[in-house]
């Protein structure tokens, strides 16, 4: 086998299995390990590879974050159901706190125009919000995000201590046994803040951030009471829910794998 081909194998390894030996390198190919480390060599300077110590991994790859109008345009239908199902738990008089996340937008396009009460930090929220005659809207002033159109700062931290909620509505990059993630860190102190001053915390998210862990952590597990998602997780995750005392709410009615 030429080394070429070679290498395609070894990627298409790493690719099913995350990493290899050099001594399956030896097995797999029937090569000397010299010519395994060489092969090593030349992927790793094709940035291909991570070389560690005796063999390889693959490298992390970090999906591009669009700025929130990209993200706007690909809001998907599992999102807006979703954010029917969030908008649901609004009742009139309730006091709510909705975050910046598209996910969150969803929820806001569809709350009904009844007597409520809307603090955020997001300027398309409160925009949203506004076509809303009933609903009160309180805008959080701080320094504006501008390419992810949020408000953030020790004035919007400040301001939020003073208001005490009945429910706050979060969206997160990543959820795991690492707890909720998101990825800016000034993003995620506030979303921090609007947890502690909230009766009743959700978390919305939709299968596609199960089970990842993302930049910076802002809450764990125990923290939350309420997420919902758009399909029901696998057993493993519903364990983990469990285990954190975390309700779980679907969107769609498909059962989850075991």
């Amino acid at each position: 086998m030429y080394q070429e081909e070679r290498l395609l194998s070894i990627m298409d390894f790493l690719k099913e299995n995350n990493r290899i030996s050099v001594d399956q390198i030896c097995l797999l190919f029937d090569v000397s390990r010299d010519t395994a480390r060489r092969d090593l060599v030349r992927l790793e300077e094709e940035k291909a590879i991570v070389r560690t110590r005796g063999g390889a991994i693959l490298p992390s790859v970090h999906d591009e974050v669009k700025n929130y109008s990209k993200r706007l345009q690909i809001v998907s239908e599992e999102k807006k159901k979703i954010g029917k199902m969030a908008a649901s738990l609004i009742y009139p008089n309730d006091k709510v706190i909705l975050d910046a996340s598209t996910t969150v937008q969803a929820c806001a396009e569809q709350i009904e125009n009844i007597d409520c009460t809307i603090i955020t930090n997001s300027i398309n929220q409160a925009e949203v919000l506004s076509s809303k005659p009933q609903v009160n809207i309180q805008l959080l002033g701080g320094t504006l995000q501008k390419e992810h159109r949020f408000l953030y700062g020790s004035s919007v931290v400040e301001k939020l201590s003073e208001y005490h909620v009945d429910k706050v509505f979060i969206g997160v990059a990543g959820i795991s046994e690492n707890g909720f993630t998101i990825v800016h860190e000034e993003d995620g102190v506030v979303k921090r803040k609007m947890i502690q001053q909230a009766k009743q915390v959700i978390v919305l998210a939709d299968n596609t951030k199960l089970g990842i862990t993302d930049f910076f952590r802002f809450a764990d597990l125990q923290d939350i009471d309420l997420l919902i998602t758009d399909k029901t997780p696998a057993k493993k995750f519903r364990e983990l829910l469990s285990k954190n005392k975390v309700e779980l709410l679907t969107a769609d009615l498909e059962e989850g794998d075991d």
